[in-house]
């Protein structure tokens, strides 16, 4: 069983970056999808990234160009860089795993992801 760590998340001014990591002790990890979602209270998960076992990757529409999800399976860790941060990204930042024998298939779903981390706060400022 994988468990997940996320680390990365702060305050930051609006226009600012921050790079969250998402480092996953034991397991394969080459061998699971990763995903990021965030949540703000009263809100539902929400899909930010998500990262196939072959490396492919998908960003949601409302962070596309401005947000990059990478894995270094060297360093069992999926980080997302984030950039040009807006008010609207404060939101407590989760990653997910789910392990798949399928390299190119893309997970959207909250429900999918079996392993989840405890999530890191960020705080963008205007």
């Amino acid at each position: 069983q994988v468990q997940l760590v996320e680390s990365g998340g702060g305050l930051v001014q609006a226009g600012g970056s921050l790079r969250l990591s998402c480092e996953a002790s034991r397991g394969t990890f080459s061998s699971y999808a990763v995903g990021w979602f965030r949540q703000v209270p009263g809100k539902e998960r929400e899909f930010v990234a998500t990262i196939t076992s072959g490396g492919y990757t998908s960003h949601a529409d409302s962070v596309k160009g401005r947000f990059t999800i990478s894995r270094d399976n060297a360093k069992n860790t999926v980080y997302l860089q984030m950039s040009s941060l807006k008010p609207e990204d404060t939101a407590v930042y989760y990653c997910a795993a789910k392990i798949t024998s399928h390299s190119g298939l893309y997970y959207y779903r909250a429900q999918e992801y079996e392993y989840w981390g405890q999530g890191t706060q960020v705080t963008v400022s205007s």
